[in-house]
């Protein structure tokens, strides 16, 4: 969205317009989906000021209100599906993972969660004729997985086709068998994958809001942000709030770090993948004790809920656990060297 005249609003003037631009808020939209407190305690303005700001923003930017739904699903019909390239996962996603929506992926250490976000941080820069959003991705790395290493394996395991119609689309000379072609390819590739590690909640809260920033300032890009992974979601929060007393104040501060995270989903029409680490259950007598961690906050909050578990060799299954318009399933991928693969 292009930057708007913020000082149209009624109670803005140079001065406020310049506290909520230095704040992140660059459009109506943005403003039209805070809350008075939230813009209260970032931009440095009154209560009372900011409740009018909100309102006087959700009216210009027309959102907040009921609608039909023809209107809804004429908009859902501009989300976009990324693709994992694996026909039998892509089936049971619908397509593949949705933008403006959180797809939450969980299981235990080993079982692929950093693979996909990987593979998913390739696949989104692939152009749409090949299952790809034409798009850049943002990675918030708190557990230290990011390997650009990785991102080179993957981008050779794509199919020729892909490949020749990707180094078409970025106008570079050659083919899949062309080691010169791809070398440049791989460094383009990892240059529009923006990285930064999370060293605490705190400060992976702050990367949400940057993310948001980074967003905005690539939207009119020709490789807008079309992914937001979070490599772990849980692995900060769950560290430093140990404890039944400390739940409630984890709990609050996770819920507002996903409200961030899909507010980028939301304003930029991209995916937001994150990961989540898992616990066992030692009360369980029948079935699987894994549980992912986070709480209800995050079960209700999550759009997509997939879990990943390991089964013989480089096979893993995926369980659709949870979707609000799609059946339970699984279904099998390999995780290998060229990335994730069909069975």
């Amino acid at each position: 969205m292009p930057e708007a005249d913020l000082e149209t609003l009624p109670g803005v003037g140079p001065a406020t317009a310049d506290k909520l631009h230095d704040a992140g808020f660059e459009s109506f939209q943005s403003l039209a989906v805070a809350s008075p407190s939230e813009l209260s305690n970032t931009a440095d303005v009154g209560e009372s000021t900011a409740a009018d700001i909100v309102r006087a923003a959700r009216d210009a930017a027309d959102i907040g209100g009921f609608e039909t739904g023809a209107t809804v699903l004429e908009r859902r019909n501009k989300i976009g599906k990324l693709t994992w390239h694996i026909d039998e996962v892509d089936d049971l996603l619908g397509g593949g993972i949705e933008t403006q929506s959180i797809t939450e992926v969980y299981g235990e250490f080993g079982s692929g969660k950093s693979q996909v976000t990987h593979q998913m941080s390739v696949n989104v820069q692939l152009p749409q004729e090949v299952g790809g959003l034409h798009g850049s991705a943002i990675f918030v790395d708190s557990e230290d997985t990011f390997r650009p290493e990785r991102i080179d394996d993957m981008v050779r395991g794509l199919p020729d086709d892909v490949i020749d119609a990707t180094l078409e689309d970025r106008e570079i000379e050659g083919s899949a068998g062309d080691e010169e072609a791809m070398d440049e390819l791989i460094e383009d590739v990892l240059d529009k994958i923006h990285v930064a590690k999370a060293f605490n909640s705190n400060h992976q809260m702050l990367l949400a809001e940057k993310a948001k920033e980074l967003a905005s300032e690539h939207e009119e890009s020709e490789y807008p942000v079309r992914l937001l992974a979070v490599d772990s979601l849980t692995a900060h929060f769950r560290a430093e709030y140990v404890g039944r007393g400390e739940l409630a104040d984890r709990q609050q501060k996770l819920n507002k770090h996903l409200h961030d995270l899909d507010k980028v989903g939301n304003l930029y029409n991209a995916a937001v993948l994150v990961t989540n680490q898992v616990a066992s259950n030692p009360d369980s007598f029948f079935g699987d004790p894994t549980q992912p961690i986070g709480g209800n906050i995050l079960g209700h909050k999550s759009t997509f809920r997939i879990y990943l578990r390991k089964s013989k060799g480089d096979k893993r299954i995926v369980r659709l656990v949870d979707a609000p318009n799609l059946a339970d399933g699984e279904a099998v991928m390999r995780v290998q060297d060229g990335g994730l693969m069909a069975e």
